[in-house]
C-alpha cells in the first residue's frame, strides 16, 4: 500500500539532521576564508599593524552583538528562512521580502564567485588546464554534497573548515616561535610596531577604510543562523555555537595580525601585493611558514586557499537554497521551490542557486567581465545589509516579547546586551556602510561610487517594490500585533 498522503507530507520536511559540531565549523568556516589568508596583509600595509588591529577588534564587537540578537531569535524561532522570517514577523512583509531576495541573491553569485577563484587557484598545480574545466567540476562536487542531505552537507563544511582551523592555529603557533626567537633566524622584536609611521599608519582615515575590508572577512558568520532550521538541538546548539565560535574568530584575526605585524614591517611590498588575493606567493602566511623552514609553503597555502574557497561555496549553496525554499514556503517565491526530495533536500531551490552560480561564472569566462563584476557590486552591501536587519528586528523583537507581557527569563537564551548590543551595532554598521567608499566620494569618481553602493538602492527597491504591490498588508507590524511565538522542538 502507498503511505497516505498526511503523511507523505509530514515525512517531507528539513531534516533536523546538523548536530553541534557541525554548526561551530560551519560558523568558523563562513568567516576564515581569502579574507584572512591574503586581505590581511592589505590591511597592516595600509593601516599598520596597530591599525590593523584597531579595525578587526572593533568590527569584532560589533559582530559579536551581531550574533547574540541573532542567537536569541534562533533559539526562539529555529527556522530554515531565518532573516527572511525575522523580518517579516518583527519589521514588515515588504522587508522580510527583501532580506530574503537579498540574502539569496548574495550567495548565489558568491558562489559564481568563488568558482573562479577555484579556476584560478586551480593553475597554480594544472596552468595548462582551462580554468571553466575545474569550476565545473567544483559546482558539481558543491551541488552533489548538498543533494545528499544536510547531514552530508555538514559533514563536508566541518572538514574543508577543519582543514581552515588547522592552517591558522600552526601558523600562530609557529608565529609566536618566530616572535620569541625560537624559529626562523632572529626575532625582530618589537622594531616593526616602530618603524616608520607604526603603529598607526594614515590616521582614522586608513583605520576607517580597514574596517570595510575587516567587515567583508567575518561575513558568513550569520550562516549559522540559517542551519537553525536543520539544527538537531537548536535550543542547546545554537546558544554554544554563539557562544564559542565568535572568540575563535577573534582569535584567529586578532592573533594573525598581531603576528604578522610582529614579523613583516608594513612596508614590505609583499603585504601590498597579497591584498589582490590572487598572488599566494605573497601571502602572510606563505612568507612566515617560509621564512620557518617549511620549503613547500606556497604549494599548501595554495591548498588551504582553495579548501577555503571551496568551503564559502558550499556553504553559500546551502544558505541560498535554504533561503529560497523558505520564501517558497512562505509565498514569496514561486511554490516550485518548496519541493523536497525524500531526504528532506530543496531540489528545486538547489537547482535553480547552482543554476545562477553558473550564470554568473559564464559572464565572467565569455564576456569581458563586466556585467560580472556588476553582480558581484550590487552583492558586495548585502552581507551589511543583512546584519543590520538582524540588529533590527532583534531590537523589534524583544520590545514587543516584554510589551505583550511575556518574561525575558523564558528566552533559550538572552542576549546580554540589550539594549545597547543591537543599537551600538546598528551605529556601527551605517557608518561602515555609508563610509565605506569616502574616498571615492571626495574625489568625485561617481562610477566607482555608483558601482560600491549598487547593492543599496536594488535592496530599497525590492522592498519599495513589495510594498506597493501588497499595499496596506505590507505595513510596519505594530509591536503590540506582533507574532512573538516561538517553536518548540523536542531535543533527540
Amino acid at each position: 500500500m502507498g503511505m497516505p498522503a498526511a503523511s507523505a507530507n509530514e515525512e517531507r520536511r528539513l531534516r533536523r539532521g546538523l548536530k553541534s559540531r557541525h554548526l561551530q565549523m560551519i560558523a568558523i568556516g563562513g568567516a576564515i576564508g581569502t579574507g584572512l589568508f591574503l586581505g590581511s596583509g592589505g590591511t597592516i600595509s595600509q593601516a599598520g599593524p596597530g591599525g590593523a588591529l584597531l579595525a578587526y577588534a572593533a568590527i569584532g564587537i560589533m559582530v559579536l552583538f551581531v550574533m547574540q540578537s541573532l542567537g536569541e531569535m534562533s533559539t526562539h524561532l529555529p527556522v530554515a528562512g531565518s532573516f527572511h522570517t525575522y523580518g517579516t514577523k518583527y519589521v514588515s512583509p515588504s522587508f522580510g521580502f527583501a532580506m530574503g531576495w537579498n540574502y539569496w541573491f548574495n550567495w548565489a553569485i558568491t558562489l559564481a564567485a568563488e568558482l573562479v577563484a577555484a579556476g584560478v587557484i586551480m593553475s597554480f598545480w594544472f596552468p595548462d588546464v582551462p580554468s571553466w574545466i575545474w569550476a565545473a567540476v567544483f559546482l558539481i562536487l558543491l551541488a552533489g554534497l548538498n543533494f545528499l542531505s544536510a547531514k552530508a552537507f555538514g559533514e563536508g563544511e566541518f572538514w574543508f573548515a577543519a582543514i581552515k582551523v588547522t592552517a591558522v592555529l600552526a601558523f600562530l603557533v609557529l608565529g609566536v616561535l618566530m616572535i620569541a626567537g625560537i624559529l626562523g633566524g632572529t626575532s625582530p622584536g618589537v622594531s616593526n610596531w616602530t618603524t616608520g609611521e607604526a603603529p598607526f599608519v594614515g590616521g582614522w582615515m586608513s583605520v576607517i577604510s580597514v574596517f570595510m575590508i575587516a567587515g567583508f572577512s567575518f561575513q558568513g558568520t550569520e550562516l549559522v543562523g540559517v542551519t537553525a532550521g536543520e539544527s538537531e538541538n537548536p535550543r542547546k546548539d545554537m546558544p554554544r555555537a554563539i557562544r564559542t565560535v565568535f572568540w575563535r574568530i577573534m582569535l584567529f584575526y586578532i592573533g594573525a595580525i598581531a603576528v604578522i605585524g610582529f614579523l613583516l614591517p608594513y612596508t614590505d611590498p609583499s603585504l601590498l601585493a597579497s591584498a589582490n588575493n590572487e598572488d599566494i606567493t605573497a601571502s602572510p602566511f606563505t612568507l612566515v611558514f617560509e621564512r620557518a623552514g617549511i620549503a613547500v609553503a606556497a604549494g599548501m597555502m595554495n591548498a588551504v586557499i582553495l579548501t577555503a574557497i571551496l568551503s564559502a561555496g558550499n556553504s553559500g549553496l546551502y544558505a541560498s537554497t535554504r533561503m529560497l525554499y523558505a520564501m517558497a514556503k512562505e509565498g514569496t517565491a514561486p511554490r516550485l521551490f518548496a519541493r523536497l526530495n525524500e531526504r528532506g533536500v530543496p531540489v528545486m531551490a538547489l537547482l535553480a542557486t547552482a543554476m545562477i552560480g553558473l550564470f554568473g561564472f559564464l559572464t565572467e569566462i565569455m564576456g569581458d567581465g563586466g556585467a560580472y563584476t556588476w553582480l558581484m557590486n550590487v552583492s558586495g552591501l548585502s552581507g551589511f545589509i543583512v546584519w543590520v536587519g538582524i540588529a533590527w528586528c532583534h531590537f523589534r523583537f524583544r520590545r514587543a516579547y516584554v510589551r505583550q507581557g511575556r518574561a525575558v527569563a523564558d528566552l533559550p537564551y538572552r542576549a546580554p546586551l540589550f539594549p545597547i548590543g543591537p543599537v551600538i551595532a546598528l551605529i556601527m554598521l551605517i557608518v561602515v556602510i555609508i563610509g565605506q567608499n569616502v574616498q571615492a566620494i571626495v574625489n568625485g569618481q561617481l562610477l566607482q561610487v555608483a558601482s560600491a553602493y549598487a547593492g543599496l538602492p536594488a535592496f530599497l527597491l525590492l522592498w519599495v517594490i513589495h510594498r506597493i504591490v501588497t499595499g496596506r498588508r505590507s505595513r510596519m507590524v505594530a509591536l503590540d500585533d506582533m507574532d512573538v511565538e516561538g517553536l518548540e522542538i523536542k531535543a533527540p
